[in-house]
């Protein structure tokens, strides 16, 4: 028992002692394997719906429609996941910084019973509204049979993969990213030989895709929530812990509120983006269902590139919550600026790969030749500010994790909300297709300058704490 108890104080001093790139490096490393490994899989879905989505097997560019109708759905699973994992992480990592191990199994607790009352409550919503719902978010009468089938299958796997991404951050934050990484590892890897045999092979269309979903995430649920019964960390379930505490549950929902508004802009312009294509892309070379599919390959494409960040985010966290909690605010700047530059290569390499090669990357996801052409000029468009997207998605991860929760809602809402929409709204009324890629790269910008402006602020303001401190 003694053994065990030092393991886990190493696990935790390492935070405040290791060297910052040595330290970053490993925290990050498994978080963005992990999250690419995800995302691999996401593609590879994509991929294979595109070209054995649509009846009996056959490729289909109504099927990737019908998907990306669907992406408003998986924006607000993904937003109620992180208003839960990444606001409980954030709070677990202050408060074992300041050697709370009572109240982080508290927030460990609590943190389940906000899923489950959160999940049941946007499944029976989904459900019941899912037709209304689908035409909202702009479905065609050719792509809508697509999406209502995809939905009516994934809703069972969408609970679980709030379970999955939630606690996944409980347990890197709390010392475990090699774990965490693992739990990536057998999702995707189940998922992709399941969607390979329903698609390819039984030939059962996009509901294939959606049952090796439910398949996998069911197996990564049970791998991440016996995690905690296990005594391998100090954090694990606690009888008394998951009465919900009115205090403890706004501290969560505080920090994690900027990410969830991420996720839920993002919602409200895939809806905006939808119904512009649907009306727009009805008139174009295109037609709706092409130029919903194009939009499909963006958002794959791009997701793909910021779950990198994502990842670099995520081993971030842990190292800069505990580190503001222990008060070592050296450290706290330092891990800021390394993840910084990690990110902001990460996008440059993306960047520069929508100039060289956009129509390769569509054609892995477009069957159609013509098709995929004009989706390589549409990313090559709307990519091109895409360098500065990994500053400003740290800089609200890192203010999130201090607890910052008016600056890192502030920049949330910048990118998308402040400046993305209602350049949209301009260039889209103005420019039709042509100016709805074009807002991209103009919000980015914008949002850029606000980003820098606010954390030249918080620099400050943490300069003055750390002076308060050393009287």
């Amino acid at each position: 028992m003694e053994n065990n108890n030092q393991d886990k104080d190493k696990r935790l001093n390492e935070l405040e002692t290791m060297g910052i790139a040595r330290l970053l490096w490993r925290y990050s490393l498994p978080a963005v394997v992990g999250m690419l490994v995800m995302q691999l899989y996401n593609f590879v879905d994509r991929a294979l719906i595109g070209h054995y989505g649509g009846i009996d097997g056959e490729a289909s560019q109504e099927a990737i429609a019908g998907l990306t109708i669907t992406f408003p759905v998986m924006n607000i699973t993904t937003a109620l996941g992180v208003l839960i994992g990444a606001g409980a992480s954030a709070r677990i990592s202050i408060l074992l910084g300041n050697g709370n191990i009572p109240g982080a199994r508290k927030i460990l607790g609590n943190s389940l019973t906000l899923t489950a009352i959160l999940g049941l409550s946007y499944l029976t919503l989904f459900a019941w509204f899912m037709d209304d719902m689908l035409v909202l978010f702009g479905a065609t009468e050719t792509n809508l049979p697509y999406a209502k089938e995809f939905m009516s299958y994934i809703l069972p796997g969408l609970f679980m993969m709030n379970l999955t991404y939630s606690f996944n951050n409980l347990m890197r934050a709390t010392g475990f990213p090699i774990r965490a990484m693992v739990t990536m590892f057998i999702g995707a890897g189940i998922n992709v030989i399941l969607v390979t045999l329903f698609l390819v092979v039984f030939k059962l269309g996009i509901k294939g895709a959606a049952l090796a979903s439910d398949c996998s995430m069911a197996i990564t649920t049970i791998f991440v929530m016996s995690h905690f019964f296990k005594n391998s960390g100090p954090i694990v379930w606690t009888r008394g812990t998951y009465r919900l505490d009115r205090k403890l549950v706004l501290g969560i929902i505080g920090i994690g509120a900027a990410p969830c508004i991420v996720n839920v802009a993002a919602c409200l312009i895939n809806i905006f983006i939808n119904s512009n294509l649907r009306e727009f892309g009805a008139s174009s070379d295109l037609g709706s269902d092409g130029a919903l599919a194009a939009a499909g390959v963006f958002v794959t494409y791009t997701t793909m590139i910021t779950c990198i960040i994502i990842g670099i985010c995520q081993g971030m966290q842990p190292i800069v919550g505990y580190n503001y909690g222990a008060g070592k605010f050296n450290r706290l700047r330092r891990t800021y600026w390394l993840a910084v530059a990690a990110s902001t290569a990460v996008c440059i390499i993306g960047w520069i790969t929508s100039f060289t090669c956009p129509e390769a990357i569509a054609s892995l996801i477009i069957p159609d030749a013509t098709l995929a052409h004009h989706t390589g000029k549409i990313l090559s468009v709307s990519m091109s500010m895409f360098w500065m997207v990994g500053f400003q998605i740290v800089s609200t991860n890192f203010l999130q994790s201090i607890g910052r929760i008016s600056f890192s809602i502030a920049l949330s809402l910048a990118r998308q909300v402040v400046f993305l929409l209602p350049i949209m709204y301009f260039l889209v009324n103005n420019y039709q297709l042509d100016g709805l890629w074009a807002s991209f790269p103009s919000s980015d910008i914008c949002a850029t300058i606000v980003t820098a402006l606010l954390m030249i602020i918080e620099f400050r303001s943490i300069k003055n704490l750390e002076k308060t401190q050393m009287l």
